[in-house]
């Protein structure tokens, strides 16, 4: 609610004191200086026509009450206007004076810096104040002489200034979309057999022809092993031998575990995976290595020890398929026998892997050993 009141200035000491005293629930609200001209004029014209010198101290009470309340401040604030009045004849907005400090870097040095940004494709501070030292104390350019002293962090304000950012347009391009497809962590088979590691190995190109691929699946807990080949990671080549692959663990399949690839991370995977039942779906997290290193040892202790690093053509795949799963899948789980590591703690709580004689199974002799 906005209350006008008009002609305030010829009010008696009395009407002020008895507005006062009957309006004491109602407040009215300051305003900025830079909007209250109108109320410092009320004051001057109220101060001259009350004679505000010749009134005694009871009375300029009456009319330091009536003003704050009028216009909203407080009785100090009041005293400090009245004071100015007293002093001047007039009661101006004091202006409020800051501390201004010497500008050191003008708009010609962040200009500079900018260009020299474009110039390196954005280096970090120190590296870019390395250079602009140079350019002054090397090659004796002196437009580079007060940045040549600038600290590493004012170069980061400078670029964060309003005229670098209008010289020095950075574009922010489309961030890829992450996918939702598998659970970003390292499974926890609790000793359970049926949780893959699986990874594919490319047999590299060899003139000019594209290679074949292994898929190498390994079970956690007892390291039971199968390879196949396909020629191509499509869709089409991949998913059947992948299905085939997953046929021939003598156990039930219970977690899915690979990296980032989109050879795996597809919804046509989830869907298999669907379809054999498989409860989790995992994939490695980043800068984490170890969360897919058994395969990933498997693949050069098994798959490159054995096939070789040498270039074979995709054309080539079903027979290494045959191969696969003929012979070399029972040699690897019944003849082949693998380390089981016995995992200690020292008092600093370290886990410490130990390898025994009498720790080496074949992954047949370890499965049986769980049953």
């Amino acid at each position: 609610m906005t209350i006008r009141m008009d002609n305030l200035e010829g009010l008696t000491l009395a009407e002020m004191e008895e507005m006062v005293a009957n309006n004491r629930h109602l407040g009215c609200e300051a305003m900025p200086v830079n909007v209250a001209y109108p109320l410092i004029e009320l004051v001057e014209r109220v101060l001259k026509r009350q004679q505000y010198r010749k009134l005694s101290k009871g009375q300029r009470g009456v009319v330091l009450r009536f003003l704050a309340k009028v216009i909203g401040r407080s009785r100090a604030q009041m005293t400090r206007l009245v004071r100015r009045w007293m002093d001047h004849r007039c009661v101006e907005p004091k202006l409020v004076k800051r501390a201004c400090f010497a500008r050191r870097y003008t708009a010609a040095d962040t200009a500079l810096l900018a260009k020299v940004d474009a110039a390196h494709e954005d280096l970090s501070g120190p590296a870019v104040l390395c250079i602009m030292g140079r350019e002054f104390r090397v090659y004796n350019k002196p437009e580079y002489e007060r940045l040549a002293g600038i600290s590493v962090s004012h170069i980061y304000n400078l670029r964060r200034s309003e005229g670098y950012r209008k010289i020095r347009v950075k574009v922010q391009h489309t961030q890829g979309r992450q996918v939702s497809i598998a659970e970003r962590r390292k499974p926890d088979p609790k000793g359970r057999p049926g949780y893959l590691r699986v990874d594919t190995v490319h047999q590299g190109n060899q003139d000019g022809k594209a290679g074949l691929f292994h898929i190498n699946a390994v079970d956690t807990v007892t390291q039971w092993e199968v390879v196949g080949c396909v020629e191509t990671i499509a869709e089409s080549h991949l998913l059947p031998v992948l299905e085939a692959i997953l046929h021939q663990f003598p156990f039930r399949i219970l977690g899915f575990h690979c990296d980032n690839g989109s050879e795996f991370i597809n919804h046509l995977v989830v869907d298999l995976l669907n379809k054999l039942l498989v409860q989790e779906f995992t994939k490695s997290r980043t800068y984490l290595t170890t969360d897919n290193a058994l395969v990933e040892g498997k693949n050069g202790a098994v798959v490159r020890k054995h096939i070789g690093h040498g270039g074979i053509e995709a054309s080539h795949a079903e027979e290494f398929q045959k191969f696969y799963t003929a012979s070399f899948n029972s040699y690897l789980n019944y003849h082949r026998p693998c380390g089981f590591a016995t995992v200690t703690r020292d008092r600093r709580g370290r886990r410490q892997r130990r390898y025994r004689a009498q720790d080496y199974q074949t992954p047949y002799e370890k499965l049986t050993s769980l049953v």
